[in-house]
């Protein structure tokens, strides 16, 4: 799994746990639910400002949103 796959399964994995849709987070992040949908599905090269931007409209930190099992796989490449 390549790290664009890990964020966006992370992102997904968080959106849901908050009961939230993509529509939703897009909203309170200020991003387009088309950008949400393909960072979730891996397609999307997504920059740091964003992914804090996703995070705090989880309601995590980036410490938390880092902490997770997936993140201490080794990446490959696409």
């Amino acid at each position: 799994m390549d790290v664009k796959q890990k964020i966006g399964q992370r992102i997904r994995e968080l959106r849901e746990v908050q009961g939230m849709s993509q529509k939703e987070l897009s909203y309170v992040a200020d991003l387009d639910r088309s950008y949400i949908a393909s960072v979730e599905n891996g397609q999307r090269n997504i920059s740091i400002v964003n992914i804090e931007k996703i995070a705090n409209a989880l309601g995590v930190t980036l410490e938390v949103f880092f902490k997770d099992v997936k993140f201490n796989e080794r990446t490959t490449r696409s």
